[in-house]
């Protein structure tokens, strides 16, 4: 079961289809979905989580908690809205795909993959955009 939170005043579009996808990135890399927690938060919030929880003084994008039990998947996703947009500006894409990216990039952390050597980065960017692919061909969004 996939549930949204909000420490911020930003409210998702779409949440039922993006429950939908998030489903469907599961069941395509042959997992189980669990409890999968999307925390959407401001900047503050999740530097706040970053140094209680992690020791690091920065601000970042997401941070996944994984609570997986063999091929169950479960998790805690605090993701910064701020940072999102600003990548957004950054990498010149559209706000809407960048949401997407985190989006699913918590969700592949919690299938395994990883995002440390330049390989790993690779795999999961490939992996990223297959999932955002089908998201806008299962809900019929432009390309």
């Amino acid at each position: 079961m996939l549930i949204f939170n909000y420490e911020t005043d930003f409210q998702l579009e779409q949440e039922e289809n993006i429950q939908l996808w998030i489903s469907k990135l599961i069941e395509e890399e042959s997992l189980t979905e669990g409890d999968i927690s999307y925390i959407l938060c401001d900047d503050e919030y999740l530097l706040k989580i970053n140094r209680e929880y992690l020791n690091h003084d920065y601000y970042t994008d997401i941070i996944t908690f994984d609570y997986v039990e063999d091929s169950v998947i479960s998790g805690d996703l605090f993701i910064s809205i701020e940072r999102i947009k600003d990548n957004a500006e950054y990498y010149q894409v559209n706000f809407g795909d960048e949401l997407l990216r985190v989006l699913c990039h918590g969700v592949l952390h919690l299938c395994g993959y990883k995002d440390k050597s330049d390989e790993d980065e690779k795999l999961m960017r490939t992996k990223e955009d297959f999932y955002i692919t089908l998201y806008k061909k299962m809900f019929h969004v432009e390309q």
